[in-house]
């Protein structure tokens, strides 16, 4: 027994230097959780699977870019495309005010006949968002657009053709930019429950499109709603699926034309990668593609890539 009384001092010891560390380990996980509380996109304790083209259903500070490339084919049989890129820039005044502004640009290339761009109308706008709960989002949006658009007047130009294209390629979601002679007020709510590593997304937003510039309808009212389903595979990958539908509340002289052009529908599935690039920077990029379900965009064979790479500080 005498022998082995030299080792229990550093056993004690070594027990006592086992206990400091792990509530250490302990404590500073306290930490770096309370500090992730204050940023939505931190691992702990917040997986949230951003949508491809629906509105986050929170507050965040964020530089955008959003491309989107379309490909369709005309009755005839020859092909065409579209290119769409926009930029989004928003910021945080408050943890529940969040002003941000948005424009893109269109390059078309139509069956026949030369290529065209087009830059769309600015989109201002604001997002309230709360937190009802630990697994509930909320956030509503008021925007408007400035009709300064390329491809305004009476008489269709290449511009025109652009913008339409540029409608096409991004679901009909985002009209109220690729309208160059109307003016838009865009309301609009978004709800997402997001929780064991599952987010469900409805949006809903209605927009008010006046004329401004040249002939045609004085007034447009347009309807546009949306479910996305996303979930984590691993801390840095999500899947997601996304259903989109817009619909005119009123009958434009489209819609008179062809009434197919009502509504249009459309149904998306990719990939998003979550990086965490600092204390507070996140790079989320995503890659989907995008089909629809109804006409007229179905009998255009349109297909969809789009790739999304929000950088969130």
């Amino acid at each position: 027994m005498v022998a082995y009384e030299p080792m229990r001092l550093p056993l004690a010891a070594l027990a006592l230097s086992s206990v400091l560390v792990a509530t250490s380990a302990f404590a500073d996980e306290a930490v770096a959780e309370k500090k992730h509380e204050k940023h939505e996109y931190g691992p702990k304790p917040f997986h949230y699977a951003l949508p491809f083209q629906l509105r986050p259903a929170i507050t965040w500070n964020v530089l955008r870019s959003d491309t989107s490339y379309g490909f369709f084919q005309a009755p005839n049989g020859d092909k065409g495309s579209t290119l769409v890129t926009s930029l989004l820039f928003g910021y945080k005044v408050t943890e529940e005010l969040q002003p941000f502004v948005r424009i893109a640009y269109a390059s078309h290339s139509p069956p026949v006949g030369d290529r065209a761009g087009a830059l769309s109308n600015p989109v201002v706008g604001i997002t309230y968002g709360i937190k009802p709960s630990d697994d509930l989002r909320v956030a509503a949006i008021l925007g408007v657009t400035a009709p300064i658009g390329q491809g305004g007047g009476d008489v269709p130009s290449k511009e025109t053709v652009a913008q339409q294209g540029a409608n096409a390629t991004r679901s009909a979601m985002d009209g109220a930019l690729f309208l160059p002679n109307d003016l838009a007020f865009i309301p609009g709510v978004s709800a997402a429950y997001v929780a064991h590593g599952l987010t469900v997304q409805g949006e809903l937003t209605y927009v008010q499109l006046m004329r401004v510039r040249g002939l045609g309808d004085r007034a447009k009212a347009v309807l546009t709603s949306g479910l996305h389903v996303g979930y984590f595979v691993i801390p840095q990958l999500s899947v997601g699926v996304e259903l989109r539908h817009q619909r005119f509340l009123t009958t434009p002289i489209a819609v008179e034309r062809v009434p197919t052009a009502r509504d249009n529908t459309t149904f998306a599935l990719g990939l998003r990668g979550h990086f965490q690039l600092g204390d507070r920077f996140w790079l989320r990029p995503g890659v989907s593609f995008t089909m629809p379900i109804d006409q007229p965009l179905s009998d255009a064979k349109l297909k969809v890539v789009q790739l999304d790479v929000p950088f969130v500080f």
